[in-house]
């Protein structure tokens, strides 16, 4: 975020001669914290911040980047709303949030969880697979995430063996409960819809004993998560994930930290000693190390200098970008084909709103706009956890999945893909095999329509792969 500001605040062509100024805070998962900043936005910053005859209004929020999670974004819609501040999230996923009436100010750059739903029931009845187990954080996420593809699933002609919820602060008795109903199962495919969170404290727990092979299909929380590739067993995963991309001059700006950027910050500073396993302050215990200042972060491999999976990272540097196009709109005029821009206008948030339903840029060869439900269009890659030669696991891209594209084209696959167990063919997952020659199905009482007896059929009749019995 602070990079695409900066971005933003030297660029000649969007706003040029204003700056935008920012604050960020950190909500620490928590809908109360959430909705106490959000009071404190809606209700204008300290004017403390705002020194000095350069800035042309005092503490007035034009727009707000985030939340991260659904069940924040809900909380926090419902406040910024009656203000018409607009709120742009890189990560809320909840189908709900498209409903305009209730959060008419909420826009994001990350699709909605319909889209992804539809496409895993899509890729589950691709892959012939017919008796899923499911498993869903009990959260905004989980619950409405898992409801829609529970639904597409059912038009497909799937059946679900289980469906649990779960969250990481329930007592460990459920997560237990939840991984035993995975090992004593029949079902050889798990729909994971779970909070990265979430899903790792099932994985742990499963971790303690191991559960007969299962085939693991992610939702894009946890499927794309480097920090999960650690579970061998789950090999062979597949999921959506938000599409890759490259934000030049990223990583140049994050390993750019001098002694005084590290010093001026908190976070920085608990970062390079965690990363370095020393104490940049001299009141550090015996046992423990001095930084001496030749610590070098271009040598570190760790999730911040990896700048080759920008995912989420992305979004957030696109809704940046949708706010200052909106702000421009607001404040700029095209003259004589030159920009001007008048940083003393007065404007206010519902402007910004107004202009923000019709941004359309691209930045770094990445479309963005919103439909009428603030939704962007819904683009994934189709990624597999494959292990490599070395025996760890890598995220392969292997398709890619695209809202936009006429019917039987949305969906596609380009490379292999590896399986449960490293193996090269379709695990099978159904209740009941397809009934032999001469035989016809009848349901199992009290089972979905996917699980059925074969019977002979009644002399003189005969039965195709249909299992239905008919004279010849």
């Amino acid at each position: 975020m602070i990079f695409a500001i900066e971005e933003i605040n030297n660029s000649t062509e969007l706003l040029p001669g204003i700056k935008i100024g920012y604050q960020i805070y950190d909500s620490c998962a928590s809908v109360p914290v959430a909705v106490h900043v959000a009071f404190q936005l809606s209700n204008g910053l300290d004017p403390v911040i705002y020194t000095g005859d350069n800035c042309s209004q005092s503490g007035i929020v034009m727009a707000v980047v985030g939340e991260s999670g659904s069940t924040p974004s809900i909380s926090i819609s419902r406040i910024f709303g009656p203000f018409n501040i607009p709120q742009v999230s890189h990560f809320a996923t909840c189908a709900c949030l498209s409903d305009k009436q209730q959060y008419p100010s909420f826009f994001r750059t990350i699709p909605s969880d319909q889209f992804q739903a539809d496409a895993l029931a899509k890729l589950v009845k691709h892959f012939g697979w017919t008796w899923i187990g499911a498993v869903r954080s009990d959260s905004d996420y989980g619950n409405n995430g898992m409801a829609s593809f529970l639904d597409a699933a059912r038009k497909e002609g799937i059946c679900v063996e289980y469906s649990e919820s779960f969250y990481r602060t329930q007592p460990r008795s459920r997560i237990q409960r939840v991984a035993d109903v995975i090992r004593r199962s029949t079902a050889m495919v798990v729909v994971a819809f779970a909070a990265f969170g979430d899903l790792r404290l099932l994985l742990e727990e499963l971790l303690l004993e191991p559960s007969p092979p299962r085939q693991w299909i992610g939702s894009e929380d946890w499927v794309t998560d480097t920090e999960l590739l650690k579970f061998s067993f789950c090999a062979g995963a597949i999921g959506f994930g938000i599409e890759r991309s490259v934000i030049p001059g990223l990583r140049d700006f994050l390993l750019d930290l001098s002694p005084s950027k590290v010093a001026a910050s908190p976070v920085l500073t608990e970062f390079r000693e965690d990363a370095f396993n020393c104490r940049l302050v001299k009141s550090a215990a015996k046992d423990e190390r001095l930084c001496d200042g030749t610590e070098d972060i271009k040598t570190l491999q760790s999730p911040y200098t990896d700048t080759s999976q920008l995912r989420i990272t992305n979004m957030v540097y696109k809704a940046v970008y949708a706010i200052a196009h909106a702000i421009h709109k607001a404040v700029c005029q095209e003259r004589n084909s030159t920009t001007q821009c008048d940083k003393f206008t007065r404007i206010e948030a519902k402007e910004v709103l107004s202009q923000l339903k019709k941004v359309n840029f691209s930045r770094n060869g990445y479309d963005v706009s919103f439909d009428t439900n603030g939704d962007p269009v819904a683009r994934y890659e189709l990624v597999n956890w494959q292990k490599s030669e070395s025996g760890s696991i890598e995220l392969v891209t292997v398709g890619h999945y695209d809202a936009s594209l006429p019917v039987g084209q949305k969906f596609r696959i380009n490379r292999n893909l590896t399986w449960v167990d490293g193996g090269t063919q379709v695990p099978v997952s159904v209740c009941t095999d397809s009934c032999p020659p001469g035989t016809r199905k009848v349901l199992q009482k009290g089972k979905p329509i996917c699980c059925y007896d074969c019977i002979p059929c009644p002399e003189g009749e005969i039965s195709n792969a249909t299992g239905i019995c008919f004279f010849s």
